[in-house]
């Protein structure tokens, strides 16, 4: 099983697969696509308009990694379920923290 992150010098990209319109914000665990790449699911409150959604997940994310919102940014899949969100910070510290949350 691969990770849902991939490490970088200045923090790490995470991997989410997001739905939108959902009862309740939370995550819910790891899951692993067909293909075998791995991913966070999140579900936000937000709708999927004018970025209402990525940007409930990026202060979401924030929260549950402990990281400033401004440290958390969509860097792909703006429109898709599946994204990328950088997340700035030591690397070590955010996948510690990462792992307790997929659990």
């Amino acid at each position: 099983m691969s990770t849902p992150f991939r490490l970088r010098d200045n923090g790490i990209d995470l991997f989410v697969r997001l739905t939108p319109k959902a009862a309740l914000d939370r995550i819910d665990g790891v899951e692993t696509a067909a293909d075998g790449r791995s991913h966070l699911k999140a579900r936000v409150r937000a709708v999927p308009e004018n970025g209402a959604a990525n940007q409930a997940l990026e202060r979401m994310m924030a929260k549950a990694l402990g990281a400033p919102v401004s440290a958390v940014s969509v860097v792909a899949g703006g429109t898709s379920r599946l994204k990328t969100l950088r997340v700035l910070g030591d690397a070590a510290e955010l996948v510690e923290r990462l792992q307790t949350l997929s659990k």
